[in-house]
């Protein structure tokens, strides 16, 4: 009859012979690469100052992420993104720089960009 601790070295031992069977041994692993594709977009050009700090989006994602985002979008909709890249996904953000980014955003994709004249 097995007492509390014995039972509890022979079921350590079972599950650690069961962990070693089911691991694949390191001659089996692969080393597994990814190549991301072209970027086919790029960010609008802008005399804004915020274009070119806007660059660091690039680190995480393309131009066409920011793309996509509704054109509607206030302002508000821009900072909570910015933040929430920043805040969350760590992005390489100066904290001063995020107004700039925010209003170069807002006014290249968001509800501030300029109407287009009809030619």
């Amino acid at each position: 009859m097995l007492n509390t601790q014995s039972l509890v070295r022979h079921c350590l031992a079972a599950s650690l012979m069961l962990a070693s069977f089911m691991a694949p041994p390191a001659s089996l692993a692969t080393t597994k690469s990814y190549s991301a594709p072209a970027d086919t977009v790029q960010l609008k050009a802008s005399a804004l100052p915020g274009f070119a700090k806007a660059s660091v989006c690039y680190a995480c994602h393309s131009a066409e992420y920011i793309a996509y985002q509704p054109p509607t979008a206030a302002r508000p909709y821009w900072n909570a993104m910015v933040n929430r890249m920043k805040k969350v996904f760590n992005a390489p953000v100066q904290e001063e720089d995020i107004p700039e980014i925010v209003d170069y955003l807002v006014k290249t994709y968001g509800n501030e960009q300029p109407n287009e004249q009809p030619k």
